[in-house]
């Protein structure tokens, strides 16, 4: 109840504040000072427990210890000064101020003589206490606002003598009539004016203004107090007749049920809780903030999630939700508590109830108590921004656990929870379908949030700021902490992309680097590189095969990772488990609906951060080693979609294990270099089986079979890159090894001369190869099947040979017998039948078939553009080989153009002394030739010929017949030039 009229004021309180006419008193406890017994020259005050009102209840303790805070006491002031003048435009109330020359306290001791009269009519004239508050002159003051201990009592005190020493005895600032009545039947609030210093001297006008002053601070109360319970119509103690004039923070419900009392709802003025400034550095991000606004105000969803990587800007945008909040939806309260640990929750629920004043006893549950509060109407609207909730069993808890902050949490119609979680199975558990996931910044967000973070301007050079973005990936933590080592060590852009661009150590020491930043937690100030620890630590404790996955991918590529290669579990469920955890905390990301993941390569550097911590690299890199040796395929084509996913992520082991190269990563090693020799990239293959010989060849006896396995591939791989004569000689002691360990017909054997032969081909030493491969074929012909690849790839090899060597019908009759048996046994697109189709049509050129030569490598050229890649040597070849038939067929515009496309990816992929380059640009010149572009050939040869000079021998047929061309054409140019002049002087005596 809210008791509200006017009082006499003791014009001086216990702390001697003046207290002037007009003055508001509130009550925080009533004496009745006149209840006693009258003794002889004295009286005795009863003051026990059974004989005195007692102190206001709980809540309205609570409502008070808040209105004495100095932010409330500020609004309360302002809202008694907004009612009061509205009570001024009323004239039949009288309320306004009398003036400050009417407030006149005399000296205690003078007395007004005739209560019929007033002061002026009888003439008062007794001396004036001064007072400061009245010396500053006001039209129209604001009351001031007391709190304090009133007497009341039967009679009106009007002895100045009595008030002085009453209210020194028992500490009180004002005296009035109806307190203790209604105190102790009813737990109220006594509101008076001072109309008066309870003294003899009384005044009407300072009456009406007083009860003026008095209804306007009852009013304005009632935006800060609402009852606990809703109470009925009938039984309310004060109600405001015109709801149209409550404050739009204070609304009126009427609520009708069958059978029942209407009942009138009001509900707590708005509040702002949240421990955050606003980032005023915010910028972007406007399609998540319409999502969240668009679920939780137009779909009114209770509860959302907003789920994304560590760092990648959560909180910063729920911050950001809660200021739009602040200032557009002024009739919310806002509420913001982190759910990092119980403690940490629990903690901002005691804050919480200090900043609503929400009544709670000495011992009870601060959390029970936010929960309760909120899940009332009393509440209002609201928005609860849990932040953090990253641990599931922190959030969700175990089966019947009553620690779980989700079991903690408000229901009400009138609100709204926003989550903010790197885990996805946390959103999900706490918000349905309502996720909103947060995605990197754009280019464009991250460009403008990095301008407003640094204090520098930044150079126009956008190539480096895009760069640094790039390094970044545009993630915003990162970028707010490399902001802030730019702005501390007055460095620029460009020297800072050069720091981070050196090594590994160098970028985790950068991203470990600490800053201050107000917009985040400061038991979480945590850099770019350790943010994510707390996550894999939760991994590790909660799921073992998800954590052995984190630290496999620790030693490999984080992009690109295919399921197939990745640690298994006892059971497929498992795996697909522990896949959705790391998906959950966006660690990976899967592409589409298939089987490949990517991780964000910062997450992949703080992985190898925490690993490294976890002194545990080396036993993790052998477990992936081990891991990828176990799936690695073999280089069978068929095989080749395999390795081509799997590559990457070997050679990303093999290159940071180089130095300790055991038998699992040598084997490894020997497979990736085989494979990416097939795949057309040789000298990687050709960098990787080295390493691989040297390890063998420091490890093994000479005759070891691996020994001599690794020392064949690399031959072969010598052989691909042009490296002929390293080729040829590694190969001759191969097979000197393998004579004398192996018999005549063993594969290994026929398989080491069968490549000695293509070297010698290749290394122009043709007699040799011919010689050598009739002896293969002889005994494959003898021991394999007719179908048999080795066999029919010695026949191949030889009709190449037969080529060379001008042995032209015998090369087209075996390529035709080979190519025939080719079509009944593999697929279309598969290398060795493209590699026969190729040779043979090679040989049709030799032998003047052009029509069947152009028409069968249309067909081959065709076939690999869709298998091979643009720079793959067979692909290179065959476009060669075509502009060669162009031109023997008269199609020399096309067959420039071909060669022309040749040489340009030659020039990218070879080296400048490469042969097939040589021997690609030495073919565009003919071709220039042939199309009459004399000066193009000209210095395209001038270019072969002076590096064949550096790298064959004088008497090299290719050289010699590189030089012949090259005068050729000299002479094309000097005869031309000779016309010329002939034609210039016929002219000349014509004129």
């Amino acid at each position: 109840m809210v008791v509200v009229g006017i009082c006499g004021a003791v014009p001086f309180g216990p702390t001697k504040d003046e207290i002037v006419l007009g003055d508001v008193i509130i009550s925080n406890g009533v004496i009745q000072y006149d209840f006693g017994r009258q003794m002889p020259g004295h009286f005795v005050r009863k003051d026990t427990l059974v004989d005195v009102p007692g102190r206001p209840n709980l809540e309205i303790r609570g409502v008070l210890t808040k209105l004495k805070g100095l932010r409330y006491r500020r609004q309360l002031s302002a809202k008694i000064s907004d009612y009061l003048d509205a009570l001024r435009q009323d004239r039949d109330l009288h309320a306004e101020y009398p003036g400050s020359t009417e407030d006149r306290l005399f000296e205690a001791s003078y007395r007004h003589t005739d209560d019929r009269k007033s002061c002026e009519q009888l003439g008062c004239d007794g001396d004036l206490v001064s007072r400061s508050r009245l010396a500053i002159a006001e039209v129209s003051p604001t009351p001031a606002i007391h709190f304090g201990l009133m007497a009341s009592g039967d009679a009106v005190m009007k002895s100045g003598e009595d008030r002085d020493r009453i209210a020194a005895a028992e500490g009180i600032i004002a005296f009035e009539m109806e307190g203790a009545g209604v105190w102790d039947s009813f737990p109220c609030i006594v509101i008076k004016g001072a109309c008066d210093y309870a003294d003899s001297h009384k005044s009407k006008d300072w009456q009406r203004y007083a009860a003026a002053t008095a209804a306007a601070c009852a009013k304005a109360l009632l935006n800060f107090w609402v009852p606990s319970s809703p109470l009925p119509l009938d039984k309310l103690p004060y109600v405001h007749s015109d709801e149209s004039t409550l404050p739009p923070s204070k609304r009126v419900r009427l609520h009708v049920s069958e059978g029942a009392s209407p009942v009138l709802e009001l509900q707590d003025q708005p509040v702002f809780h949240v421990p955050f400034l606003e980032n005023r550095l915010f910028v972007g991000r406007d399609d998540v903030l319409m999502k969240l606004k668009s679920l939780l105000f137009q779909r009114n969803s209770r509860k959302v999630a907003l789920v994304g990587l560590g760092g990648i800007g959560k909180t910063q945008i729920a911050l950001q939700l809660a200021y739009w909040m602040k200032e557009k939806k002024q009739d919310y309260s806002v509420f913001w508590v982190p759910a990092l640990s119980r403690a940490s929750f629990e903690q901002a629920c005691v804050q919480i109830i200090d900043a609503c004043d929400i009544p709670t006893a000495d011992n009870s549950d601060a959390v029970e108590s936010v929960r309760q509060y909120l899940s009332s109407k009393r509440a209002g609207k609201w928005l609860l921004v849990v932040d953090n909730a990253d641990d599931a069993q922190t959030v969700m808890g175990s089966v019947g656990a009553e620690s779980a902050i989700y079991r903690s949490l408000p229901q009400s119609d009138e609100g709204r929870t926003l989550f903010t979680t790197r885990y996805r199975k946390v959103a999900v558990s706490v918000a349905g379908r309502n996720i909103v996931e947060v995605p990197a910044m754009s280019p464009d967000e991250a460009t403008s949030y990095l301008k407003e973070a640094l204090i520098q301007e930044i150079s126009s050079d956008e190539q480096v700021m895009n760069c640094l973005l790039t390094l970044l990936t545009h993630l915003p933590l990162a970028i707010t902490q490399a902001a802030a080592y730019l702005n501390e060590n007055q460095i620029s852009l460009r020297e800072y992309v050069q720091l981070f661009e050196k090594t590994d150590r160098d970028k985790i020491e950068l991203l470990s680097a600490e800053f201050q930043d107000d917009t985040r937690y400061e038991q979480s100030q945590d850099p770019v590189a350790t943010t994510w620890f707390i996550s894999f630590n939760q991994i590790r404790n909660a799921n073992e095969l998800a954590s052995r996955i984190l630290m496999f991918l620790s030693c490999v590529e984080p992009k690109a990772v295919p399921q197939s290669m990745l640690p298994e579990g006892e059971s497929q469920q498992q795996l697909t488990r522990a896949i959705g955890t790391l998906c959950g905390y966006r660690f990976l990301d899967r592409r589409g609906s298939g089987e490949v993941f990517d991780m964000h390569s910062l997450v992949h550097l703080a992985i190898r951060s925490w690993v490294a911590e976890n002194n545990s690299q080396k036993e993790q890199s052998q477990a992936a080693i081990a891991r990828l040796r176990e799936v690695f395929p073999t280089d069978e084509w068929e095989n080749r979609e395999i390795w081509r996913r799997y590559m990457p992520h070997a050679i990303k082991l093999l290159r940071c294990t180089e130095d300790d190269w055991s038998g699992e990563l040598c084997e490894l090693g020997y497979w990736a270099g085989r494979c990416l020799r097939v795949d057309g990239r040789v000298t990687e293959g050709v960098k990787l089986l080295e390493h691989v010989v040297a390890v063998k060849e420091t490890t093994l006896a000479e005759n070891h079979p691996d020994r001599l396995a690794s020392q064949h591939t690399l031959a072969m791989a010598y052989e691909a890159n042009g490296q002929i004569k390293k080729a040829v000689e590694l190969l001759e002691h191969v097979d000197a090894i393998k004579q004398t360990i192996l018999t005549e017909n063993h594969p290994d054997r026929l398989a080491s001369q069968h490549e000695l032969a293509t070297t010698y081909r290749s290394n122009g030493q043709i007699k040799k190869a011919v010689e050598l491969l009739e002896h293969v074929v002889t005994i494959r012909e003898t021991t394999l099947a007719e179908n048999h690849p080795n066999r029919l790839a010695s026949q191949h090899a030889l009709a190449g040979a037969y080529r060379s060597n001008g042995q032209i019908k015998e090369a087209v009759e075996l390529l035709e017998y080979v190519v025939a048996i080719g079509q009944t046994t593999l697929a279309e697109n598969h290398p060795d039948q493209l590699a026969s189709q190729h040779e043979l049509a090679t040989t049709y050129r030799s032998n003047r078939q052009i029509k069947e030569a152009v028409e069968l490598l249309e067909y081959v050229v065709a076939i690999r553009q869709t298998t091979l890649a643009e720079s793959h040597p067979d692909r290179l070849a065959s476009q060669h080989e075509l502009a060669m038939a162009y031109e023997a067929n008269g199609q020399i515009k096309e067959a420039v153009e071909l060669l022309e496309h040749v040489v340009a990816i030659g020039q990218t992929t070879w080296a400048e002394n490469h042969p097939n380059r040589l021997t690609s640009q030495h073919a565009l010149a003919g071709a220039y030739r042939s199309n009459g572009q004399i000066k193009e050939a000209v210095e395209l040869l001038e270019h072969v010929v002076a590096i064949e000079a550096e790298i064959l021998a004088e008497d090299d047929h290719s050289r010699q017949l590189s030089k012949d061309v090259l005068q050729a054409c000299y002479d094309r140019l000097e005869e031309a030039s000779s016309i010329v002049e002939s034609e210039a002087s016929v002219l000349n005596e014509e004129i």
